[in-house]
């Protein structure tokens, strides 16, 4: 079986020889073999060659090439080379050999003091986009994150040194600037428009090697990696078209020759890194949204609605007595948030922003950090089986999270129950030592799972020891006997749990073994 990884695509570790290739070299041979003599040609009986007529782009209303489209964009993509000062951990003296002292020891300068071993250089390589012609290029954050120095080599292989204007690190995007005019550059295209199964170009500087073209198609839109630490924003689009470590930041162009996404991620087989035919770009769209906002001010500010939310399952629907899977569920209202403000209520689903229907917990999320703090939008949901529509003020996303840890040890406390056996658990009121510490509300009430059955049917939804149960059936428990009689009322049938993890809010379906 493959061991899959999903890698940023950006060769890191910038070698002087990236790749060592074998050639067999015939030179100074006319006619097949060194050293046979022939008559040169003179000036009265030389012809010059025949002028090769070009392919035609369509022949029998077939594509024949690209090299127009190729011609058009491959320009305005660049190189890029960063380089980031490391110094070496003292702590982690440099590999010794019996032969250090003849000939790798530095002197040992007066008073006996060994010095400090100097700042090392490392040295990254990526591609970018030039998107105007006065010197604005398009890149990833991971490219340049870092980088004291970042120069920037044309296609005509014209150099020169570019300063960061601003980087995102929640897209994976930066902008940077070179001191230049009338330069080659790319149009953002609607990323919306774009279908699978389009034809799409990758071009970009893989490996080093200098500047490579590929060609594929979209194969799925709205894609999530999984590789986002929580605070990052995923709505990829996945092709075929090969890419490599070096493509970071390159151009994912259609067959009008615009841009239509900025590669960023492939996941790759092993530890190769290479290609697989599974590459990820982030969507023009996003794209156009982050770089207008950081040329303008130098950073991305996002709306906030302030909402816990998660998709809304077969089970879900099952429980909340919905028509459908549409939607997305909201978990949790924070104090003071913007939802909250407007209206919106824990149990609500979700359909609709600005009239625009909302799949999945990953768009809604997209959407409303895509709109800037303090507008006012129209947030459509359903309550009890009727659709309601609130007007709300959004807030803004601080992007630092806050890490809570699970109890430890010391404040497990000894009140255990049985009370939780149909579910596999041990449990206890919450105490107000461990709601401080999961930092929630001085008010929570609900019981705190103590100990886990791996065997049960909670540990095969993944609750674990530390999680708060808040609500069984959409019942509010706060001791034992809450949870007794909320289980005895459940039967056979499927158990939602509302529970806490970690400062994060989640409806849990478990069946009862």
């Amino acid at each position: 079986m493959l061991n899959k990884l999903i890698v940023p695509i950006v060769n890191h570790k910038f070698l002087s020889l990236l790749l060592a290739l074998s050639l067999l070299v015939t030179a100074g041979c006319k006619s097949g073999f060194i050293g046979e003599q022939t008559a040169s040609p003179t000036a009265e009986n030389q012809t010059p060659p025949p002028t090769a007529a070009p392919i035609p782009l369509v022949v029998d209303g077939t594509r024949t090439s690209y090299a127009d489209v190729v011609e058009k964009t491959s320009p305005a993509v660049v190189r890029i080379e960063s380089e980031i000062k490391a110094r070496q951990n003292p702590q982690q003296p440099m590999p010794q050999s019996p032969f250090d002292d003849f000939f790798n020891s530095p002197p040992m300068p007066p008073g006996g003091q060994q010095q400090q071993p100097r700042p090392q250089i490392e040295r990254g390589a990526g591609s970018g986009v030039m998107v105007s012609a006065d010197g604005y290029i398009l890149t990833n954050n991971h490219v340049v994150e870092d980088a004291e120095k970042i120069t920037v080599l044309m296609s005509d292989n014209k150099s020169y040194t570019a300063k960061a204007v601003g980087l995102d690190k929640p897209s994976d995007l930066a902008i940077l600037k070179i001191e230049a005019a009338n330069l080659p550059f790319l149009n953002l295209g609607n990323s919306d428009n774009v279908r699978v199964g389009d034809i799409v170009l990758a071009i970009g500087n893989p490996l080093g090697i200098g500047q490579s073209v590929t060609q594929g198609i979209i194969s799925a839109k709205g894609r999530r990696t999984g590789l986002s630490d929580g605070n990052s924003f995923e709505d990829f689009l996945q092709t075929d078209a090969p890419i490599n470590r070096g493509n970071s930041g390159g151009a994912l162009v259609n067959l009008t020759g615009e841009l239509i996404g900025i590669n960023s991620q492939i996941l790759s087989s092993g530890q190769s890194g290479g290609s697989i035919g599974i590459g990820f770009s982030i969507p023009s769209n996003m794209a156009k949204t982050v770089m207008e906002q950081l040329i303008a001010n130098g950073r991305v500010r996002r709306g906030l609605l302030g909402v816990g939310i998660q998709p809304v399952t077969e089970a879900i629907k099952e429980s909340f007595g919905l028509k459908d899977t549409k939607g997305v569920l909201v978990n949790e209202v924070r104090k003071g948030s913007a939802a909250e403000k407007a209206g919106i209520k824990r149990d609500d689903v979700v359909v609709a922003i600005n009239g625009e229907a909302i799949d999945d917990s990953n768009i809604l999320r997209n959407k409303v950090a895509g709109i800037q703090p303090g507008v006012e939008i129209k947030v459509k949901v359903v309550r009890d089986g009727k659709e309601q529509e609130f007007p709300v003020v959004l807030g803004e996303l601080n992007p630092e999270t806050a890490q809570n840890t699970p109890p430890t040890e010391d404040n497990k406390g000894e009140n255990k129950s049985s009370e939780g056996g149909k579910l596999g658990v041990n449990l206890q009121p919450l105490p107000p030592q461990i709601a401080r510490q999961l930092e929630l509300p001085a008010d929570s009430t609900g019981v705190v799972v103590t100990d886990v059955d791996q065997n049960g049917a909670a540990a095969q939804q993944g609750i674990a020891r530390g999680d708060v149960i808040f609500e069984i059936n959409r019942q509010p428990v706060s001791s034992l006997d809450d949870v007794k009689t909320a289980l005895d009322k459940s039967g056979d049938k499927p158990i939602l749990l509302l529970v806490s993890r970690k400062g994060q809010t989640i409806y849990l379906t478990v069946k009862p073994g």
